[in-house]
């Protein structure tokens, strides 16, 4: 009789590393009645031939969170499960060539004190010292990360494997999944040797991942880069070093010329990221295979030579060495380089832990994040980054080879806060294109949309290498401050596609909405700010409600936001409501500054007396739009809700009556300027599930007299005191804004970070939006900010808006 099991409440697809520590941590939550299927042997995908590099560096908050747990279990899982594995804590030293690299480096070194790492920079003659055999003459210094290493993927899955089966997971190898399919509230998982049914069920299938996603009717963002890695063989040298001092070289990163070198043994272990790299499985002569398991693809080290000779220029020990390997298996990508960990859109119960890029190093993390989106539907971290909602259906197969092919060029590439990555450009388009970008508009992209950073004038830097700086003033500065002040002095007109919009209806629809929402919800004909919070009173995202009839609201989101808010919405919604996503048939313009009205006179039949927070049906150039009395900018403005096909009439006719009053174009940097000054928060950045509402400042958007999800979580916060709150900094900052996550200090200890920073020019100050530690978070208390490794002083300010205070502007 077979013992193979009919049930399961988990079943996860895919067996390598993440697949098993996803298991491991389900069944240390207390999930033990798990199962595992893996189509062939443990690890035989990507883990197998693993390089197995375990760094922590990481320029993402919530990545670098998930990294530094998995180093941290990994160091004691073998004692844990009494299983024998080969982990090297070796440190790692992350060479820098120039001065905006260093300046990256104090800043992840920033972000890791404050998770508890001791991470720090060295001199160049410091670098000689921990590794005497590299080459120094060229480099500006160097990131020592004293927790990096590596381990074996084998031994480290295995490990993770046994305390699975210890805590009673189930484990089924040779058992590929062949389709599942939906019964009631149960999956149905279907194999060779039977059928699973299960209450959820986990894609973790690494680069098979987009195969298993077609069975649930998904198309997976994602490609398969082919990676190589070399392997050298004993060098003298090296060896008597290494037994002179008890311990191996730490793990080498060039990172500006794109490879690490790691000591293998005695010899090296020598791995480049080229920029001239292949993709697989895209052309029909190269079909994706049935099954590649412990395969690996033909070497290929003609576009490894250039990597290879400036290696051995760096680290001219590496010359001696003969080369006795080559390791070149397929790796998927995402168009982001980040992996999909979370809830699969549009599925209940159905969940991916899939395409990582770095399995290895985030497997352990990955695992822990996993087991908690399942057990809790939420998790410890905020892991927007990784979350597969952020994708949302255009990512064609096109783009995600050109995306992933660029990440894969520039991994080791520093991301600036104004550059705008070119490849897979131009997928969604607004109405009026052709005409910013005629007035001189340079886009980036947000969710696929093209809008506009910045307007270049005559003679400005448009060039990407300009983009690729950390300071303040690049070729965009004085472009954006007269953006700026003629929204201050004037108007100014923002084209705004994207915005993700859902229409709610039904018997029931104001008793539904009010019971998601912390606050109350608008009367008809206005509209609000509404906050949903998730059992824990965190900030789960941030809509505009706009109430057309009684049980008729339109809610409005980032554009970001689109797939991630339709979902929650979705799973949420009672029965008998219905929510029409309505994001593609209408596009915005912010028009606002104090000019505004007038140009709207000339233009439109609005009742521009209709007072803030209020909409209204009217016409402009003949056609119907909405007017929203809002504005993000914080000077009066409304916001023009129109359908595609009249947006391009509605933007000339409001041009044609604005400019001879000093209407300009402005773009994304300048909103971004005028919000921070009136403390607005931005999604993921200031709102965030790494913070409850109260933390957040948001108190009055609460109603504590209604109930609502989270109110218990929050009475109890509020009756304990909330920890930190919301501040708005000014910073006596140099040349450059303070990155996301930049620490707040007090007197020698860190009291806080900020979660937005940008220069205010209205105001004419670097200004930091962030949390503090509710003790220290008083108008007047004088603290420092570090900014790429230096601090600089700045003050609290006063719970209030630093551009126009009492909102006389906006509400005039």
């Amino acid at each position: 009789m077979s013992d193979f099991p009919t049930q399961a409440r988990v079943v996860i697809i895919g067996g390598g590393a993440v697949g098993v520590s996803s298991l491991y941590h389900l069944a240390k939550a207390g999930w033990t009645d798990c199962l595992l299927l893996e189509k062939n042997e443990l690890t035989a995908g990507s883990t197998w031939h693993a390089a197995g590099n375990v760094p922590t560096f990481s320029s993402s908050w919530s990545i670098m969170n998930m990294q530094r747990y998995s180093a941290e279990l990994y160091r004691k899982l073998g004692q844990e499960v009494d299983y024998p594995m080969n982990y090297h804590v070796t440190g790692s030293v992350r060479l820098g060539h120039s001065r905006e690299r260093l300046m990256e480096f104090q800043k992840v070194v920033g972000m890791g004190r404050y998770q508890g790492m001791d991470l720090n920079i060295l001199t160049p003659d410091e670098i000689k010292r921990v590794y005497p055999f590299v080459e120094t003459h060229d480099l500006t210094g160097a990131l020592h990360d004293p927790y990096d290493g590596d381990i074996d993927p084998a031994q480290l899955t295995q490990a993770l494997a046994k305390g699975a089966r210890q805590m009673g997971a189930k484990i089924e190898r040779f058992c590929p999944v062949t389709s599942v399919r939906r019964e009631g509230d149960e999956w149905v998982v279907v194999t060779p040797k039977g059928e699973v049914r299960c209450e959820k069920v986990v894609n973790a299938a690494g680069y098979y991942a987009g195969k298993v996603a077609e069975m649930f009717g998904r198309k997976l963002p994602m490609m398969v880069m082919s990676h190589q890695y070399m392997l050298f063989d004993t060098i003298p040298e090296l060896e008597s070093w290494s037994k002179e001092v008890g311990h191996k070289l730490p793990l080498l990163r060039d990172v500006d010329s794109s490879y690490y070198l790691r000591q293998e043994k005695m010899g090296f272990n020598l791995g480049p990221y080229e920029g001239n790299c292949k993709a697989h499985w895209v052309e029909k002569s190269d079909p994706f295979p049935d099954d590649f398991s412990f395969q690996l693809f033909p070497d290929d080290l003609e576009r490894l030579e250039w990597h290879i000779n400036d290696a051995m220029a760096r680290v001219p020990l590496l010359g001696q060495a003969n080369l006795t390997k080559v390791i070149n298996g397929p790796i998927p990508y995402t168009p982001d380089g980040n992996p999909l960990i979370g809830p699969m859109p549009g599925l209940p119960n159905a969940y991916e832990a899939c395409v990582f890029t770095f399995g290895i190093c985030q497997a352990g993390g990955a695992g822990k994040v996993l087991a908690e989106w399942v057990t809790e539907g939420a998790t410890e971290w905020d892991m927007w980054s990784c979350d597969p909602r952020r994708f949302t259906g255009f990512e064609d197969p096109d783009y995600c080879v050109k995306k992933g092919m660029e990440v894969y060029g520039h991994e080791y590439a520093i991301h600036f806060p104004h550059h705008a990555w070119p490849e897979g450009r131009g997928k969604k388009l607004s109405a009026v294109h052709d005409r910013t970008e005629a007035m001189g508009a340079q886009f980036g992209p947000y969710n696929g949309w093209e809008r506009a950073l910045w307007y270049a004038r005559p003679g400005d830097d448009t060039t990407e290498a300009s983009q690729r700086t950390w300071d303040r003033a690049g070729p965009w500065f004085g472009a954006v401050k007269a953006e700026c002040e003629a929204v201050r002095d004037a108007a100014g007109i923002l084209d705004l596609p994207g915005f993700s919009r859902f229409m709610l209806t039904g018997a029931g629809a104001a008793e539904w909405l009010s019971a998601q929402i912390t606050g109350k919800l608008p009367s008809v004909g206005r509209l609000g700010l509404a906050y949903f919070a998730d059992d824990k009173g965190r900030i789960v995202t941030e809509m505009s409600v706009a109430r057309m009839g009684e049980e008729q609201f339109l809610l409005i989101t980032a554009a970001t936001a689109q797939s991630h808010d339709k979902e929650w919405l979705l799973r949420h919604l009672a029965p008998g409501l219905s929510l029409m996503d309505a994001t593609e048939a209408w596009s915005c313009q912010i028009l606002t500054g104090p000019k505004s009205r007038e140009i709207l006179a000339a233009c439109s039949d609005a009742d521009l007396s209709k007072g803030w927070l209020t909409f209204q049906q009217a016409k402009i150039a003949g056609e119907e739009v909405w007017l929203f009395r809002v504005s993000f900018a914080g000077e009066l403005g409304w916001e023009i809700h129109t359908p595609v096909g009249v947006t391009a009439k509605v933007f000339d006719a409001v041009m044609a009556a604005g400019s001879p009053l000093g209407l300009k174009p402005f773009g994304m940097f300048a909103l971004n300027s005028l919000r921070v000054e009136k403390g607005y928060r931005a999604w993921k950045g200031d709102l965030s599930t790494d913070y409850t509402v109260l933390q957040g400042g948001l108190e009055r958007f609460v109603d504590w007299g209604k109930s609502f999800r989270g109110k218990a979580a929050l009475e109890a916060e509020k009756q304990r005191g909330v920890a930190k709150r919301f501040c708005t900094l000014v910073i006596e900052a140099g040349e450059q804004d303070p990155p996301y996550m930049a620490t707040i200090w007090k007197d020698g200890v860190i009291v806080g970070e900020l979660t937005s920073g940008y220069y205010g020019h209205r105001v004419g100050a670097c200004i930091g939006l962030g949390m503090l530690k509710t003790e220290v978070n008083l108008p007047g208390t004088e603290v420092e900010v570090e900014i790429f490794g230096a601090r600089y002083p700045a003050k609290v300010m006063a719970d209030q808006p630093l551009w126009d205070p009492k909102n006389e502007r906006i509400r005039a």
